[in-house]
């Protein structure tokens, strides 16, 4: 397995033992009457378990099993596999530290934050589709 499949593989197993444990805190906070708050923490949850967990498990596995282009560079761009790993995981992280303090933080800091996340997440996701794109072929 290329390394940067097991980056992506192994960040997608991070997010997804965060996730478990913000959906365990919230389902929790009627039982105990701590923890954090539904509304806040709900879509921190949502993008770790979609975009943390299952995007990155994707795209570790299809750029490892994913029909090869060539002897030189079967996969492609590398930089560009690095680029889609450091600016979708970057966004999330923003994502993850910002959402939570929105209705708190200051309105055009909170407006900074998420739409920089929003864009380093479309940006990683699209450097995905440039790279991966080649490797879709029919016979």
């Amino acid at each position: 397995m290329p390394p940067l499949s097991r980056l992506w593989i192994k960040a997608g197993i991070i997010h997804f033992v965060a996730a478990m444990v913000i959906g365990v805190l919230i389902k929790a906070r009627p039982l105990v009457g701590a923890g954090p708050e539904d509304a806040a923490w709900m879509p921190v949850f949502y993008h770790l378990l979609m975009v943390g967990w299952i995007t990155q498990i994707i795209m570790g596995v299809s750029w490892w099993m994913f029909p090869v282009l060539g002897r030189q560079r079967p996969r492609g761009p590398e930089w560009l596999g690095w680029t889609t790993l450091i600016a979708l995981n970057i966004g999330l992280v923003l994502r993850v530290a910002g959402e939570p303090f929105s209705a708190t933080a200051s309105p055009d800091l909170m407006r900074f934050l998420l739409s920089l996340s929003a864009a380093l997440q479309v940006a990683g996701a699209l450097a995905y589709v440039i790279l991966i794109w080649p490797r879709v072929r029919t016979r």
